[in-house]
């Protein structure tokens, strides 16, 4: 009744006529689907190959700011420091320090090809959020996990690759998930250094016609995809409940 409610608000105002018109039409949406959902496959793939470098950095940061061994001091320094910084540090200025101060600098070996910069730009950034995740559900596994470890003849390093990861990596599946779906959107923000992904597409349809539709079809691609992960979500969150109240 709400959405009905709010609906008939909507399309019975003064303006609807316009909005309708400037973005909603039916033909310019049908024009604009090809071409966007195109462009969306480069967003897929950004997405997907961040996320695997954003997990070894997560993981990599997490594991060396829970170790206490006195030795790891200036290593636990560097990656609180990094955690502080990128966290810090909204993900549209990232990428644009990375995608436009590489190249800058010149360095041999230095990527100059747009994907990897904004890859590189969204695992900085994101390796610091998903760190702080990892580090969470380490820390939440309880003490006598370790201390059983150690009784076994575990080293530290053991312990925590075989006893404690495990039950923190299923911990973390939940909101991992949900910081993949802010990853998912905030591919979008690589159009800024040139990249021709889906809101890029989209933007460069409108401008060369004189119409907002190809936004909303941007719009509509990006929260198919977010539904798609959210539910995943979720599936999985109810699956670890049921795991832990013993029903199949």
């Amino acid at each position: 009744m709400v959405l009905g409610l709010l609906w008939l608000g909507i399309v019975s105002s003064p303006g609807w006529d316009r909005v309708r018109q400037t973005y909603f039409d039916a033909d310019d949406f049908r024009a604009a689907w090809g071409p966007v959902t195109s462009a969306f496959w480069l967003n897929v793939r950004l997405f997907l190959v961040a996320e695997v470098f954003i997990l070894v950095i997560a993981l990599v940061v997490a594991v060396v700011r829970v170790v206490p061994t006195p030795a790891m001091a200036p290593l636990r320094l560097l990656a609180t420091i990094y955690t502080d910084v990128f966290r810090g540090t909204p993900t549209l200025l990232v990428v644009l320090l990375v995608g436009f101060g590489v190249p800058a600098l010149r360095l041999a070996g230095a990527p100059t090809s747009l994907f990897w910069l904004g890859v590189i730009a969204l695992s900085l950034s994101y390796g610091a959020y998903v760190a702080e995740v990892v580090r969470a559900g380490i820390l939440s596994v309880h003490p006598t996990q370790w201390a059983s470890g150690r009784a076994l003849g575990l080293t530290y390093g053991q312990t925590l690759r075989h006893v404690v990861l495990p039950q923190a990596l299923r911990r973390q599946v939940p909101p991992l998930i949900n910081d993949f779906v802010s990853l998912q959107k905030d591919t979008a923000l690589l159009s800024v250094i040139g990249l021709v992904e889906a809101l890029r597409q989209a933007n460069i349809i409108g401008q060369r016609d004189f119409i907002s539709t190809p936004l909303v079809v941007a719009a509509v691609v990006f929260i198919a995809a977010t539904i798609v992960i959210a539910r995943f979500a979720d599936w999985l969150t109810l699956r670890s409940m049921r795991r832990q109240a013993g029903v199949v």
